[in-house]
């Protein structure tokens, strides 16, 4: 009865209450923050990740800026459902280049962490025209103003240097190519060894088929290349971690 009614005292009393609010977040905050401080890398360092491409990396600025995010998550959670719906559960490497991360906390449409290489560029392209005629049940609004839409990589470049600003390991190499990496990429017919050895394991394509790029082609690269950089099938936890 005696530590009920101390309780009842420091419920009825706000600035004590209050203090004791934060010494006890004080103190748990700092029980999850300070062994951080000892680690070197929170991190775990995972073969195969890489910046995005000009186009991708334009693509995924279209993602935000259409609010794609707000129905699809890109995270896989380690949950036995989640796993075998999606596949390997996300790893934090696979957000190292992302500003701000894509995690999302609402799934109105499936996980994308996993899309990349999962349909053909015509699926893709026909499922952002018109949704309903690949998905019925589907409730996400039509995207095909966007093969209409001609881009040019004008801006690419101050794009790649603000990512450099906040950490994404650009070379100047990428970055005085930006603008030329960014046709070739939606052009097979081009010569595109150059844009292979600045970034590993890059998907070449007419994304819409059409002759001009368009953000099409820059929506569809992005989703083409979630999920496809890590090889898991030969990943293998570090298990010193």
């Amino acid at each position: 009865m005696a530590i009920l009614d101390k309780h009842k005292f420091i419920e009825r009393n706000a600035s004590l209450l209050l203090v004791l609010s934060f010494l006890v977040v004080s103190i748990g905050g700092l029980v999850q923050i300070v062994p951080l401080f000892y680690l070197q890398n929170t991190i775990e360092t995972v073969e195969g990740m890489r910046p995005y491409t000009p186009l991708e990396l334009e693509g995924r600025q279209i993602y935000i800026r259409e609010g794609c995010y707000v129905c699809h998550s890109q995270m896989i959670r380690p949950m036995r459902d989640e796993v075998e719906r999606y596949g390997h559960y996300s790893l934090a490497a696979e957000s190292m280049y992302d500003h701000p991360f894509q995690w999302g906390s609402k799934r109105t449409g499936p996980d994308l962490a996993r899309v990349g290489g999962k349909y053909s560029d015509d699926w893709h392209v026909d499922h952002l025209t018109d949704p309903v005629a690949l998905v019925p049940e589907s409730v996400m609004p039509k995207y095909g103003f966007l093969s209409e839409t001609p881009m040019e990589p004008t801006y690419t470049a101050d794009l790649m240097t603000a990512h450099r600003w906040v950490g994404v390991p650009y070379t100047d190499d990428q970055m005085a190519n930006a603008a030329a990496d960014f046709v070739a990429q939606a052009d097979p017919n081009r010569d595109s060894t150059d844009l292979a050895a600045r970034y590993a394991k890059v998907t070449i394509s007419n994304f819409d088929g059409q002759p001009q790029v368009t953000e099409m082609d820059a929506l569809v690269a992005y989703l083409q290349v979630l999920g496809t950089m890590v090889d898991f099938s030969t990943f293998t936890p570090d298990a010193s971690r």
